[in-house]
């Protein structure tokens, strides 16, 4: 049903691009958060009291004790941001809270990135930045800088959704050869047009990779599914590149592979314990660290809050939000 008033009393939890604020200003009753502050788990729950929509982000954990304790006004959880890992949605659906996300604007600006750090670590652009900063750069030699080539190696996409397919269009035009696990195998086109082989077995995958990268989703059935026993699984001179979420590898037994060179090196856009980076990932010389930027574009960022605002629009205009969350564990 339509909420009963014109302006819907919605609350954003982190600053949003200054057009999308306006726009939410121009057809809500909105408290926004200038300062980009984020809110403690009281201020949530003070707000959640109180407000009719909620746009959180994925900073924010909106854990079942929050929902329980929200306001009977409380309706939509119209999320800024495509994982809803932040969110329980047996709790919202419990309480009769519908939960929005921003699937699909992210796709090209996800697999940008993946493909940035597929080039980064092997072909060492960091180390060589920082040796041009430094000062210690003293010219050319046969043996300087050498890194790994990584045309005709072999990637393994772990997660062949959306973002995983488009890592492996940009990968396919580097002369990777393309390897990928999934829940369900994707359809027969996508294979060929991607020359594309799957693996049922993520072990054996895993195994048999040169590069091996995370772009599945953090759910239950995924935390830690690059495990300390998996990890052990991959080539001396393999690498990783986790763009996705950082639950999906156990970062403990990353770093003992890192530090005992187990594996050749990793390219990490996020962390298991965010925003915490371990001071074992940050003495090490054979990471890629970036501060989760792999959707930080002005274009994707504009894009979100589009969405963010359709959903809210069409929510209270009594219509089913076209990105409304199902989670298929119910």
């Amino acid at each position: 049903m339509p909420m009963p008033h014109s302006k819907r009393q919605v609350v954003v939890t982190r600053k949003l691009p200054d057009p999308v604020e306006t726009r939410m200003m121009e057809l809500f009753d909105v408290r926004l958060n200038l300062a980009d502050k984020p809110l403690s788990h009281d201020e949530l729950a003070a707000v959640m009291r109180e407000c009719e929509v909620l746009v959180p982000t994925v900073t924010d954990r909106i854990d079942g004790a929050l929902i329980q304790q929200a306001g009977e006004a409380l309706r939509l959880i119209a999320s800024f941001g495509t994982g809803v890992d932040h969110i329980d949605l047996r709790a919202a659906k419990a309480q009769g809270i519908t939960v929005t996300n921003t699937p699909g604007v992210l796709t090209e600006d996800t697999a940008d990135m993946t493909m940035a750090l597929i080039l980064a670590v092997p072909r060492r652009i960091v180390d060589g930045s920082k040796l041009i900063a430094t000062g210690h750069w003293t010219g050319w030699s046969p043996t300087g800088m050498l890194g790994h080539r990584i045309h005709g190696k072999r990637l393994g996409i772990v997660g062949m959704g959306r973002i995983g397919q488009a890592v492996a269009r940009r990968a396919k035009g580097f002369g990777l050869s393309i390897h990928y696990h999934n829940r369900k195998r994707v359809h027969p086109d996508i294979e060929d047009e991607l020359e594309a082989t799957y693996w049922e077995n993520l072990d054996q995958m895993v195994g048999r990779m040169d590069i091996l990268s995370i772009n599945c989703p953090h759910t239950p059935a995924t935390y830690h599914l690059m495990n300390r026993r998996r990890i052990g699984l991959m080539q001396p001179l393999a690498y990783l590149v986790n763009t996705s979420r950082g639950e999906v590898i156990d970062e403990s037994a990353l770093i003992d592979a890192l530090k005992e060179r187990r594996i050749a090196g990793a390219g990490l856009d996020v962390y298991e314990h965010e925003p915490k980076v371990s001071e074992g990932l940050l003495s090490l010389d054979n990471v890629v660290l970036l501060p989760h930027m792999g959707s930080a574009t002005v274009e994707g960022r504009q894009d979100m809050g589009d969405k963010v605002i359709v959903n809210i629009k069409s929510f209270v205009d009594g219509h089913t939000p076209p990105d409304r969350v199902i989670d298929t564990m119910f």
